[in-house]
């Protein structure tokens, strides 16, 4: 959700804070490895080039089950596997949003959409604009903003799988050359020399430039064209962000 940057912050300081928080709930209930088999095997079944058939959700008991379960404390070992964790949990909240009657489609709508919405999550509640700023963001990996998905077209594509921690970084890579390279959310006009980019560049510019230097150097890491990475290697195009189209990412259940 765009917003103002947050602080910075050390990579683990957020999530660790968040992991305090849970500390009591654990203790009381056991944690268990996180198992997203049920997730997985519905996003396969209802999620084809980005776009969700989201009554395929709604109609699933174990789509009900799974997010109900994500309010389990889990075990997570290492960066990989709390990072793929956490992006499985906001794709399936999201969603969960959506079959509930919330949409980000307006202003007001996203405000109910991210902050006012509390989803329990590995043993606490948590809502998606903190997930995202509180928890993710500071774990310093900048790809998450190709992975997440909160039901909007302007959004990433929805990848119809699972994230794992064994496969993470290959499907990260994939995720941003995919989001880089789509021309619905980032074109690159060679004879202008002007990129016209996603706003996400823009909302979470400090994600992208801490590890590459500027915005145009981390998008010159994923563009297939080597001319236009060249040049954006270089900081030489004029910037001009797209409007993001709050719009549904697929078909809505049914009412």
């Amino acid at each position: 959700m765009p917003s103002a940057p947050a602080t910075a912050r050390s990579p683990w300081s957020a999530a660790l804070a968040f992991g305090g928080a849970l500390l009591l709930a654990a203790m009381a209930a056991p944690a268990q490895p996180a198992d997203h088999a049920a997730f997985d095997a519905l996003l396969r079944a209802n999620v084809a080039n980005g776009e969700v058939r989201y009554a395929g959700f709604a109609d699933s008991p174990a789509f009900r089950r799974y997010v109900e379960d994500l309010g389990r404390p889990v075990q997570l070992s290492g960066r990989a596997e709390t990072l793929a964790y956490y992006i499985n949990a906001y794709n399936a909240l999201a969603i969960a949003g959506i079959v509930d009657g919330l949409s980000p489609s307006t202003l007001l709508g996203r405000a109910r959409y991210f902050k006012l919405k509390d989803w329990p999550l590995n043993g606490s509640t948590i809502d998606l604009y903190d997930l995202e700023h509180e928890v993710m963001r500071p774990l310093g990996e900048p790809r998450i903003h190709f992975a997440i998905v909160c039901a909007s077209k302007s959004c990433p594509s929805l990848r119809p799988e699972i994230y794992t921690a064994a496969r993470l970084d290959a499907q990260l890579d994939a995720q941003a050359r995919a989001f880089v390279n789509d021309p619905f959310r980032n074109r690159y006009d060679k004879a202008a020399r002007t990129a016209h980019l996603s706003e996400i560049f823009k909302w979470f510019a400090e994600d992208f430039a801490g590890p590459a230097g500027s915005v145009q150097k981390y998008v010159a890491r994923y563009v297939a064209d080597p001319d236009v990475a060249r040049a954006l290697a270089n900081d030489s195009y004029e910037v001009k962000w797209i409007d993001y189209d709050w719009t549904l990412n697929g078909t809505p259940p049914r009412p």
